[in-house]
């Protein structure tokens, strides 16, 4: 199985993910590539992705903002991403 194809380590970073689907990016556009190298590489980065995705869902879930309420206490409410 080549490099491309395997699947990512757990100790693999956000940040190294991200580094590397950047990578993968740019090969796909600057290079001319055979269809299944090509393909290979689209796989990847799909795998980069979702990953990247995950990592980044798990992150906005503990994500809290603190705020007061009427009182002047804190409480802690979850972040909310708005969509777009």
């Amino acid at each position: 199985m080549s490099e491309k194809n395997k699947e990512i380590p757990g100790t693999v970073t956000f940040e190294e993910a991200l580094s590397r689907l950047e990578e993968v990016v740019k090969t796909l556009e600057e290079k001319e590539l055979p269809l299944e190298e090509s393909l290979a590489y689209f796989e990847e980065g799909v795998r980069l992705t979702r990953f990247c995705r995950s990592k980044l869902q798990d992150i906005e879930s503990r994500v809290e903002l603190l705020v007061k309420n009427s009182q002047g206490e804190d409480l802690t409410v979850p972040f909310e991403v708005e969509e777009e």
